[in-house]
């Protein structure tokens, strides 16, 4: 035995009984203390996430429930990154479902699509009248939250699917659709997109909006339908924050400066935006946030060129191919994943440019191959809250980027309260 150790449990002998109990009884209440402490903090963000209204304003689920048959209701664990039971797991409060058809579904196609997404979505919410609510207005939104509903919006994706008819457009308003993403990857006759610029594959006689994509803003801005700039050119961009009277979102893009994409935006986008009074709302997508990913990517493509080939000539758009391989090899794909911390990396990048009222959460789950490690699915909520905490945030500045900056420009863009 040590010396020192022998000479302090001798020395206790000595000591008073009732000291002995009372030294013995400070180690364990601090002990006690600590372990508290901790549990308490652990619990903290749980709290927090859970009182916060939390919205996410890009969910593909729809395309999925129509292209598979799956019921939104019915557990989908390890086919889908969402339904129902796990939204609620995640404390989802607020999810805008996209209403999404790839280029393809052109003139005469693209809006009898959305109207069948639109169908599925809303049958939904007839199954489901206990759990879930479809939202037109803010009240709507405010009553859905306080019932411990899911509190369930539509937004289209691509405006290729008004099929250049204004009147579609309000159509689509009237079923519920209260953001348009005015295009996909694809252009459409009458705005430009980003993967079209950054490509110098700009179909129309120039880039940006034309008189009748001018139009399309402005008839947005009288319905009260939120002008989403996510994958749209830059020129498209600067043409519509120019044109509108609202304040614009972003639905699911990320920050260019941390990774350099096309669909991402660049740091005087974001600051556009601020002034606009707009929201960002950030993609989980992999290649989106993690600059040295599509290098990871392109290896694991390689190791499977045959594979993809084949799934290309079915399909030649890339989220098709990159989602069958991405499912089909669980186990490499996810060494390809960046950590969690990268997405609260663009958030402190965008908060440090414009401040925290202007960034927010568009996870693109079911629409996305590929997200950080831990956000699995939509379950995963919860431990955004606890990083954006652990990096310092105040809980108001966490509720913000968690829901309340994009139900500000709800409310600013909504005609009825």
């Amino acid at each position: 035995m040590h010396n020192s150790t022998k000479y302090c449990r001798e020395s206790e002998k000595s000591w008073p009984t009732q000291t002995i109990r009372l030294i013995r009884g400070a180690v364990l209440a601090t002990a006690f203390f600590v372990a508290a402490t901790t549990a308490s903090r652990a619990q903290a963000y749980q709290r927090l996430h859970q009182k916060a209204t939390v919205v996410d304003t890009h969910n593909d689920f729809p395309n999925k429930s129509v292209e598979y048959g799956y019921l939104f209701e019915q557990s989908l664990q390890g086919k889908t990154h969402s339904d129902l039971g796990r939204m609620k797991k995640g404390g989802l409060d607020v999810q805008v479902f996209s209403i999404w058809c790839d280029g393809a579904y052109g003139m005469g196609k693209g809006f009898a699509r959305a109207n069948r997404l639109i169908d599925s979505v809303q049958a939904w919410v007839a199954r489901n009248p206990a759990d879930m609510m479809l939202v037109k207005t803010p009240a709507d939104l405010k009553k859905a939250v306080k019932q411990h509903k899911l509190a369930t919006m539509m937004g289209v994706e691509g405006g290729h699917m008004i099929e250049d008819n204004l009147g579609y457009l309000e159509q689509l308003y009237g079923r519920g659709v209260r953001y348009m993403t005015l295009t996909w990857n694809n252009s459409t006759s009458w705005a430009s997109s980003a993967q079209d610029e950054s490509g110098n594959k700009v179909p129309n006689a120039k880039a940006g909006l034309n008189d009748f994509g001018k139009q399309v803003v402005q008839r947005m801005n009288e319905l009260g339908m939120m002008v989403d700039l996510s994958h749209v050119g830059e020129q498209t961009f600067w043409d519509a924050i120019n044109i509108t009277t609202k304040p614009v979102i972003v639905s699911h893009s990320c920050a260019h400066a941390l990774c350099p994409v096309f669909r991402n935006l660049k740091d005087d986008q974001i600051k556009a935006v601020g002034k606009n009074g707009g929201v960002i709302h950030l993609n989980f997508y992999s290649g989106f946030l993690d600059s040295s990913f599509m290098t990871r990517s392109r290896a694991f493509n390689q190791a499977h060129k045959a594979e993809r080939d084949s799934l290309r000539k079915i399909n030649p758009e890339p989220y098709f191919a990159d989602e069958y391989l991405f499912e089909r090899y669980p186990e490499e794909v996810k060494n390809l994943r960046p950590p969690l911390s990268l997405l609260l990396d663009h958030i402190d990048h965008i908060v440090k440019l414009v401040g925290v009222d202007h960034v927010g959460l568009g996870s693109d789950f079911d629409g996305i191959s590929s997200a950080p490690q831990q956000l699995d699915d939509v379950a995963a909520y919860p431990l955004i809250t606890k990083g954006l905490l652990e990096r310092g945030y105040s809980k108001k500045a966490v509720r913000k980027i968690l829901g309340e900056n994009f139900i500000r420009v709800f409310q600013a863009n909504s005609k009825l309260p």
